[in-house]
């Protein structure tokens, strides 16, 4: 396991789509002096969301397929090329404002306590499409999720370990089923605010819960 010093180097991916409203605030709410770097991955936005992000200090990726996984993909792609690669990366939705407050709480456990990945838990009761997914998830392998959202933190070789491939919304639910699987540490910390959990499309990660529970 890698151990980090009392500095880990992180950066944050910021997967956006038309986020223009949103990107901006977001940005701004990032704790910039504990972060090495703000990558905004444009899923083939038809609005200003990549003028935004460059105009607030980000390096844009553009991903023409516009698939969340892609764009989580495409990221993580650029961080292996890096002369140094980050000790963490941190995963925050360009439309999840109120999640950027939360990033040192994200990374504490990490570093204080050698977890691996370290869920953001929206505020909420959860709908009912991920309730099924997380209690399926505890059925088939024994571990209980409070939640599949999209902000999260995980070390880097943890990341490269998992060996990612979704290229759509059913990223989220392969990497919390893929962790479990491979046996990371794992942790949650709860995301600020009060506004209800946005329905998210599962589709795809019923599938990831059912196939991997088949593979060996």
């Amino acid at each position: 396991m890698l151990e980090l010093v009392s500095a880990p180097l992180i950066d944050v991916v910021v997967p956006a789509r038309d986020h223009a409203v949103s990107l901006a605030a977001l940005l701004r709410e990032l704790p910039h002096r504990a972060i090495r770097s703000v990558v905004v991955v444009d899923r083939a936005s038809t609005d200003r969301t990549a003028e935004i992000a460059r105009d607030a200090g980000a390096l844009v990726l553009r991903e023409p397929s516009a698939g969340y996984g892609a764009a989580c993909l495409r990221a993580q792609a650029h961080f292996s090329a890096l002369p140094r690669v980050p000790d963490l990366l941190v995963f925050v939705p360009a439309d999840r404002a109120r999640a950027a407050a939360a990033i040192p709480a994200l990374i504490a456990p990490v570093a204080e306590r050698g977890m691996e990945l370290v869920l953001g838990v929206e505020p909420g009761r959860p709908p009912l499409g991920e309730k099924l997914v997380t209690r399926l998830i505890d059925t088939v392998y024994r571990h209980r999720w409070s939640g599949v959202g999209p902000v999260r933190a995980i070390r880097f070789p943890a990341l490269i370990a998992l060996g990612m491939r979704d290229r759509g919304d059913g990223w989220d639910v392969e990497m919390l089923v893929r962790a479990v699987k491979l046996g990371l540490s794992c942790d949650e910390v709860a995301l600020p605010g009060d506004a209800p959990r946005a329905p998210r499309a599962l589709g795809r990660g019923l599938l990831h819960i059912l196939r991997h529970a088949t593979m060996r």
